[in-house]
């Protein structure tokens, strides 16, 4: 049987427990919070006074958190390219002779979480007043036109690693932008942030359950995925990010620095992640694999120690250049 098949049938096999899964991994549309929870309310009479109030306690938080949340919005709201990608996964369906099967109804509830965390973070960044709309517009709408390849192909086991990985790296930046907001006093950019980081961990916790399923019945060819993946490097989703005239990808590296100087996602995150998926699919214990599946195992066990030594050696320019999203004269 071929590889392609053997992903299928694994796929097959998950997608009988994939109801399950929602259960346990995603909240129903009625209970989970919704943008309008944690902004100021249009329908209310003092909507005008709330306004203010977040516009001045927003004069406080300094440039780098700004692009760092601008960029962390950008991503967010680039959605649906991530979906258009998931949705051409081996074993995902849509619109078949049986109608959708469970991985495309859970791509769609996934994306239906994940849509709310760009549309409130948009929208607090409108009211704000520090940060320039229409650049941020045009940046997102760049990152939609120009696609996302993460450079898994249609590979589930591949795809699944990503996932794994860039939910909690997403966690990770959510979690530390919510911690800096509230250490400047703004309490509802805090509870925004936090909820965030709490429905990223969440959907971590569902992708790294998918791939330590997968280990337990395809392990030789689950662990050359992961190591694929790995000597590839994660691709963030935002690495194709640009401001208006410019060309692809420019402004990547500026906005990584931004959030590397405040501390919100390093280069030592990047190695904790991967430390961390090491031993939540205890990679150490897994029996049953083939020569080259064990030469994999050795690789990713030491690569942390590897990817560290090199971090330490990583300088971050102490001033980031200017981003045409964050004005100086908005920003105190």
């Amino acid at each position: 049987m071929s590889i392609q098949n053997v992903r299928l049938e694994v796929m097959q096999f998950l997608e009988k427990k994939v109801d399950h899964f929602m259960e346990e991994f995603l909240i129903p549309v009625e209970k989970i919070w919704q943008p309008t929870d944690l902004l100021p309310n249009s329908e209310n009479e003092n909507f005008i006074e709330e306004v203010t109030e977040l516009r001045e306690i927003a004069k406080d938080l300094p440039y780098d958190f700004w692009v760092t949340l601008v960029g962390d919005t950008i991503t967010e709201e680039a959605l649906p390219t991530y979906e258009t990608w998931l949705m051409d996964v081996e074993g995902v369906a849509q619109k078949g002779e049986n109608g959708d099967n469970g991985w495309a109804k859970w791509l769609r509830h996934w994306t239906g979480e994940e849509n709310r965390h760009g549309d409130v973070l948009n929208k607090y960044l409108y009211l704000s007043g520090r940060v320039n709309m229409r650049e941020v517009e045009i940046t997102t709408h760049h990152l939609i036109n120009d696609g996302f390849d993460p450079g898994t192909g249609r590979d589930p086991y591949k795809n699944f690693v990503f996932t794994s990985f860039q939910e909690l790296a997403t966690y990770v930046s959510h979690n530390r932008v919510a911690q800096l907001a509230k250490k400047f006093g703004d309490k509802k950019l805090f509870k925004m942030c936090n909820l965030i980081a709490g429905d990223e961990m969440r959907h971590h916790l569902a992708y790294s359950e998918f791939v330590k399923r997968i280990f337990e019945v395809d392990p030789s060819e689950m662990m050359l995925s992961f190591q694929y993946m790995m000597k590839k490097k994660i691709t963030m989703p935002a690495h194709l990010i640009r401001e208006s005239g410019e060309s692809i990808g420019t402004a990547f590296e500026k906005f990584s620095e931004s959030a590397q100087r405040l501390g919100v996602y390093t280069a030592m995150d990047y190695v904790d992640i991967l430390q961390k998926l090491n031993e939540k699919w205890e990679i150490d214990k897994i029996g049953n694999l083939t020569d080259e599946a064990e030469k994999a195992r050795d690789y990713l066990m030491k690569l942390p120690a590897r990817m560290a030594k090199i971090s330490e050696r990583m300088a971050v320019p102490a001033e980031g250049q200017l981003f045409k999203w964050v004005q100086p004269a908005l920003i105190r």
